[in-house]
């Protein structure tokens, strides 16, 4: 915080400007969710952008903020801040910041939300973090006499409203492109990605996909021997057309299952010892997972570029394993055979990832079994035409995550603009002093006065 203030302002503490009161739970027995009594907030989990939700009341309230304080989350985090939307019961999370004296409670509010990282930083403890009362009423706050609190709101506002107007922009675009890439997915999967390219060659000299699935068939059938078991027929009557040369085909049919099963927890490591483990989508990149353990006696083996996809909580999502590994229950890893491309069962898997999902069962988390992962029904094109499907897509996909690159660094740019609006308003240097100004030292000395005066004491009792 500058010690440099414009002519007019004063430093103070912001336990000689506001009343500051700490929160105290009140006994559970007293809280309820269906609107008895005054809103009970508890911390930042019910905050929203200014005010915060009202999940439950209380009949009995220990600690009481005022309608317009503002609210300061003390511990686990410390500095997020909301303003009170009515009078309300406030728990030990929390300790509410009272205006005296005309000042504007979003001045206040917009003062913490400058100094959110220095609270932050000034929390203390081992279990979680939190700051003390004494340390927040010692915290200092310049004031400015109080029509430049009321120019500075109004030009933090004005400011914020354009900048909120350019995220809101930014991330409608980063939602086209989200929209835009699982569109590209869907186009790829029907043969529209790949139209001209059909007509620009001899389909009879490509090998059809019946033909590849045959091929599959007939590798398959001389790995396993006696174990084979032909794939059973699907029902294609309702399914949508298909392009020329290809095929609707089950999972079952075209690629090999590997259900991951979790060895002994006694067998994993951080240390690289073993086989990289892999446990489900919380390990998920963009296309690798990231290894951060490893298993030395793996009960479920996923060979290097297997499709990874999640089978529980959540079902769909895929990766492309790196490497030779051990996968837990989690998981399922497919391989493909006949020289079928690993990037396009990867984007055939997206682009039906939804159709995975929909499969999933189960009442304390959705799960979908072998047997149900087999039977997934999806379109399938000759060879030539997966690899160029891949192709192309990698194309368009590379140029949309050329766009997002720029939007990320925009919206951060955007926040970091956010804060340096506030540390120039606190600063004096968002809006310009007038001279005819009261000065803000008289303002403070008629705060005090009112701080001093018996009949207020309870009332302005600093807690």
């Amino acid at each position: 915080m500058s010690t440099d203030l414009p002519r007019n302002w004063c430093d103070m503490t912001i336990g000689e400007v506001f009343t500051v009161t700490l929160g105290q739970s009140p006994p559970s027995s007293t809280y309820n969710s269906h609107g008895e009594g005054l809103p009970f907030f508890q911390g930042k989990a019910e905050f929203g952008d200014v005010y915060p939700v009202a999940r439950k009341w209380c009949g009995s309230p220990k600690k009481i903020a005022q309608k317009g304080d503002v609210l300061l989350t003390v511990r686990a985090p410390v500095g997020p801040t909301n303003i009170a939307p009515t009078k309300c019961c406030i728990g030990r999370g929390l300790a509410s910041i009272r205006p005296v004296d005309g000042i504007d409670t979003k001045f206040i509010l917009y003062f913490f939300r400058s100094v959110e990282r220095y609270l932050a930083k000034s929390g203390t403890g081992t279990t979680f973090n939190a700051i003390t009362g004494d340390k927040l009423k010692g915290l200092p706050i310049p004031i400015p006499p109080l029509p430049e609190q009321y120019r500075i709101v109004a030009k933090i506002e004005e400011l914020f409203t354009k900048l909120d107007a350019g995220v809101d922009a930014l991330k409608q675009v980063q939602a086209q492109l989200k929209r835009y890439r699982q569109s590209v997915l869907k186009a790829a999967v029907e043969g529209k990605l790949t139209a001209e390219w059909r007509e620009q060659h001899h389909l009879d000299e490509l090998e059809p996909a019946d033909k590849l699935l045959d091929r599959i068939q007939s590798e398959r059938k001389a790995k396993l021997g006696e174990k084979y078991k032909e794939p059973a027929p699907i029902n294609t009557t309702n399914l949508p057309y298909l392009p020329k040369g290809w095929v609707w085909t089950n999972v079952d049919s075209a690629f090999d299952i590997t259900l991951g099963q979790s060895p002994p927890s006694s067998t994993y490591n951080k240390n690289g010892e073993g086989l990289p483990f892999f446990q489900g989508k919380a390990e998920f990149g963009n296309i690798y997972p990231t290894k951060n353990k490893w298993c030395n006696s793996p009960k479920k083996i996923a060979q290097k570029g297997s499709i990874l996809i999640s089978v529980r909580a959540p079902v769909g999502p895929t990766n492309i394993a790196p490497d030779t590994c051990c996968i837990g229950r989690g998981l399922a890893a497919i391989k493909g055979l006949g020289g079928v491309h690993t990037k396009f069962i990867l984007y055939t898997f997206r682009a039906f990832e939804h159709k995975f999902s929909s499969k999933g069962t189960g009442t304390t988390f959705k799960a979908i079994t072998g047997d149900q992962l087999k039977k997934v029904i999806i379109p399938f094109p000759p060879l030539i035409e997966q690899n160029n499907i891949v192709m192309q897509i990698e194309q368009i996909l590379s140029n949309i995550e050329g766009a997002e690159t720029v939007l990320e660094p925009e919206l951060k740019r955007a926040h970091s603009l956010r804060q340096s609006i506030l540390k120039h308003a606190f600063e004096g240097k968002l809006v310009p002093q007038d001279p005819n100004d009261e000065p803000a030292s008289v303002l403070l000395e008629r705060i005090k006065e009112e701080k001093a005066k018996p009949n207020k004491s309870k009332q302005l009792e600093i807690i």
